[in-house]
């Protein structure tokens, strides 16, 4: 189940990255260990991105599959019901 394992480690790298943020913020860190930090940011950073880039590539060839190629967006179905 390699796609479970995907979410799992997208997971992951977001808890990281938020602990590190939350690490930053409290303003305790040398500069040496505050540029570790932020470069280790920017790594997971990317990781995140390029899964979830991955995960609306994959949504699109699901929703082109069966034929829906249009998809609305969540707003636009609360303005028409009131």
């Amino acid at each position: 189940m390699p796609k479970k394992s995907n979410t799992i480690n997208f997971e992951k790298t977001l808890a990281e990255l938020e602990s590190l943020v939350e690490t930053m913020e409290q303003g305790d860190l040398s500069l040496e260990e505050s540029l570790k930090y932020f470069e280790r940011g920017i790594e997971l950073t990317k990781s995140c991105q390029k899964a979830l880039t991955e995960a609306e590539q994959k949504v699109k060839i699901l929703i082109e599959k069966q034929g829906n190629s249009q998809l609305g967006d969540f707003d636009s179905d609360d303005t028409t019901q009131d």
